[in-house]
């Protein structure tokens, strides 16, 4: 199915576009279709109002009234609930389908989701609540970033405190410059 995307020029052009714009509107049946080739998916118990706009035939105010519902507890578990949420026709939505994933994630690992920490303005204390940070490394932190200023990424992070990359590996999932 993927060999067809290049030999039209207009495909290719909304392939670029999509690929391009995470914000792209799609237009039309035939761009859904391209955008689900393309693997493009929208996880419906975790999308944003941004997420939900890129669907064709759906307002700002449908968007917000589906993302509240989700952050209010409210679990999409097929196309159908996503019509019942917003009063609509089955059909309406029907076309969407290929986008939309149904994911389930229990209640317990969405409350103890990771905490992002600056290091930038984190403090001591702060910084030894992280998994794989004792306390020294998050004094030398604190220390380094005082006399050299503030870290430019994770990069930056590693190199001037000199840390190995098993254990970069284990903080950039903590970490947020």
């Amino acid at each position: 199915m993927n060999n067809w995307l290049p030999l039209n020029p207009k495909l290719q052009k909304l392939r670029a576009q999509l690929l391009k714009d995470p914000y792209y509107r799609l237009q039309s049946g035939e761009e859904i279709q391209i955008a689900a080739v393309l693997g493009i998916r929208i996880d419906a118990n975790q999308a944003t109002v941004d997420d939900w706009l890129r669907l064709p035939g759906l307002s700002i105010h449908q968007a917000r009234s589906l993302v509240e519902l989700s952050r209010s507890g409210v679990k999409f578990y097929c196309i159908e609930d996503i019509a019942a949420a917003l009063s609509m026709p089955l059909l309406r939505l029907e076309p969407l389908k290929p986008l939309l994933n149904f994911s389930y994630y229990d209640d317990e690992s969405l409350a103890n989701s990771t905490v992002l920490v600056n290091p930038n303005t984190a403090t001591v204390e702060k910084l030894a609540q992280i998994p794989f940070i004792d306390f020294s490394l998050a004094q030398a932190v604190v220390q380094n970033r005082l006399s050299a200023g503030p870290y430019r990424n994770l990069v930056d992070f590693q190199r001037r405190l000199e840390l190995p990359g098993d254990a970069i590996a284990q903080l950039m999932y903590y970490l947020r410059f």
